[in-house]
């Protein structure tokens, strides 16, 4: 089994367009992901140190709504307050739209589908008012440039980044013996999430060489670690535990605590054996097969041990090994990806989909999506959507699916193209007689092309 430029398409990227020519070579493909991010500059998407400001505004709008509430001052501070985050629930729809347009037309549509894998394996959310919102320029800052880079500074870049300080509430973290817990007993107490998620999750995975008193140890640690909404990350040394902390073995800490003690134990687990294990297999899951072949894990978890996690070297690997070109072996595509692939294989115009009103853009694009199993950014968990394909093979959200492609299409295409050419546009080789004659005997185009795209050999990479 050897590179296929057709299976490059369905399988690393979002399926076939009828504008862009697929990939002729693996190099072709790596090289796209270090090449101009053309498709952040053309479908922008805010970056957190701007939409920050958003929540300073925020603070600063409720602090003096608190000193003037029931007068007409007040009323005036709370309609501003609402406007804030009416803009920011607007501007959310806007940056899902932009992440779909960036599928829809990028020339290396492998760059849209690690940055989709690596915010979900780094999955974190708002919990609370504008916050809600922040995740896509999160993912923009904080994902997007790292992904061909070493492990570690993404791994650091996601777990001290403000949104995730939040959302596993690192914040009300204090040590045992830190200054505020002295000075308050009983207040202030050791909060564990953190800890877990980055054993668990982010870097050793489940089942990994690790204890109860690591994921203790670690906690102590990461007291300190907090952010400051006007300034971003920050470490205060008032809530951090005193003296060294041992993490697999390893001590670490000791004089005055400080962030780069947190940053030295997530490079020792970002290298760590496990963590190129558990990575591996995640890779080879999300993007060939519930259950890869074990060899082609294999090679990847020596890319990534060799390499200390050079992410570039991990794809290289993953993706010249003939495991990842078998077409006997396949996934079937999450919500999202299905209807990014949907929108690449009509060569959705961006003004379709970037034009679209919040209601029209809740219609056709995030309710649906909802009801096929697939709540945008708004995690029922800390580790991400489920790779399994019977999670998503479900009655719902198959009838879903189908309702979608027979009747969004037409809202976002207009003239549809002939269901009878769409069927090579949007399946080439994979195209067999029974789709074929389906497409041809349907009554309409809308019919027709929903036909194409609910088919098995369309629902699967």
């Amino acid at each position: 089994m050897s590179f296929d430029p057709h299976l490059a398409e369905f399988r690393f990227g979002h399926g076939l367009s009828p504008d862009i020519a697929p990939p002729q070579s693996v190099g072709e493909m790596l090289r796209g992901l270090t090449d101009t991010d053309d498709m952040a500059e053309r479908f922008e998407i805010e970056p957190f140190p701007v939409f920050r400001q958003r929540m300073v505004q925020r603070e600063s709008l409720q602090k003096q709504f608190k000193k003037v509430r029931g007068t007409d001052e007040g009323k005036a501070l709370q309609k501003q307050i609402k406007l804030l985050k009416k803009d920011a629930r607007q501007d959310h729809y806007l940056w899902m739209t932009a992440q779909i347009l960036r599928a829809t037309h990028s020339q290396t549509p492998f760059r849209e589908r690690l940055q989709g894998f690596w915010a979900d394996h780094f999955t974190t959310a708002g919990k609370a008012g504008i916050a809600r919102r922040g995740v896509s320029p999160y993912v923009e800052t904080t994902i997007r440039p790292h992904m061909s880079g070493k492990f570690e500074d993404m791994l650091i870049a996601a777990v001290t980044h403000p949104l995730m300080v939040h959302y596993l509430d690192q914040e009300r973290s204090a040590g045992p013996n830190s200054i505020r817990a002295q000075k308050k007993p009983g207040k202030y107490g050791l909060n564990e999430n953190l800890a877990r998620e980055i054993l668990e999750l982010h870097t050793l995975g489940v089942g990994g060489p690790y204890t109860q008193n690591d994921v203790r140890e670690l906690a102590e640690l990461l007291t300190g670690l907090t952010f400051k909404i006007n300034q971003g990350r920050h470490f205060q040394k008032a809530l951090a535990e005193p003296g060294a902390e041992t993490v697999l073995g390893k001590s670490y800490g000791g004089g005055q605590p400080h962030i780069r003690d947190i940053e030295a134990v997530l490079r020792d687990l970002a290298r760590h054996p496990a963590t190129a294990r558990h990575l591996a297999t995640k890779l080879a899951v999300h993007f060939v097969s519930d259950q890869p072949d074990p060899d082609l894990i294999g090679a990847v978890e020596t890319a990534w041990r060799d390499s200390d996690g050079d992410l570039s070297e991990v794809y290289r690997a993953l993706l010249s090994h003939p495991a990842a070109w078998d077409p006997s072996v396949s996934n079937f595509k999450q919500p999202f990806d299905f209807i990014c692939s949907a929108a690449r294989a009509l060569a959705v115009h961006p003004r379709a989909i970037g034009n679209l009103s919040e209601k029209h853009a809740r219609q056709r694009l995030f309710e649906p999506l909802a009801l096929m199993g697939h709540i945008w950014q708004k995690p029922s968990g800390p580790d991400g959507l489920a790779e399994e394909d019977n999670a998503w093979i479900t009655p719902q959200g198959m009838a879903v699916r189908l309702q979608w492609a027979v009747i969004v299409p037409r809202l976002l295409v207009g003239q549809l193209p002939d269901p009878r050419d769409f069927v090579d546009t949007a399946l080439g080789p994979r195209a067999d007689e029974t789709i074929r004659f389906a497409a041809a005997a349907a009554e309409s185009r809308a019919e027709g092309v929903g036909l194409v795209l609910i088919s098995p050999a369309f629902q699967r990479r």
